[in-house]
């Protein structure tokens, strides 16, 4: 979860699941997003999508995913050391409280691995 107007180093790729230039912000998102282009449940993605009206701010979920059966999937990229942050904790159940308002409930986190 990112501010919609983060300022950072960018990487943009053309993927043929990506709706658009799939913009990727650190690793965990290319990564991840390398993923999302080869798993066959999942038929195309966003990245970056706007969450609209929140009163917090603007900020924007990592992966809106369309799997194979017509269901919406959400993705958040953390790092492991901000898991326990405050901010971060507040965003990321802003993050899933309003992708469960507007009926998605396969949210999750990607997590880099433990060194």
């Amino acid at each position: 979860m990112k501010k919609k107007n983060y300022k950072g180093r960018c990487e943009k790729r053309t993927l043929s699941k990506c709706i658009g230039v799939c913009r990727t912000y650190d690793d965990i998102q290319s990564c991840y997003a390398d993923i999302l282009q080869t798993d066959d449940t999942i038929t195309e993605f966003r990245c970056n999508v706007l969450l609209e009206g929140l009163t917090e701010g603007e900020y924007t979920s990592d992966f809106v995913c369309k799997k194979s059966d017509g269901d919406l999937m959400v993705r958040e990229c953390v790092q492991r050391r901000l898991l326990t942050k405050p901010l971060t904790v507040k965003l990321l159940n802003l993050s899933r409280e309003y992708w469960l308002n507007r009926g998605v409930t396969d949210w999750g986190l990607v997590i880099d691995a433990e060194k």
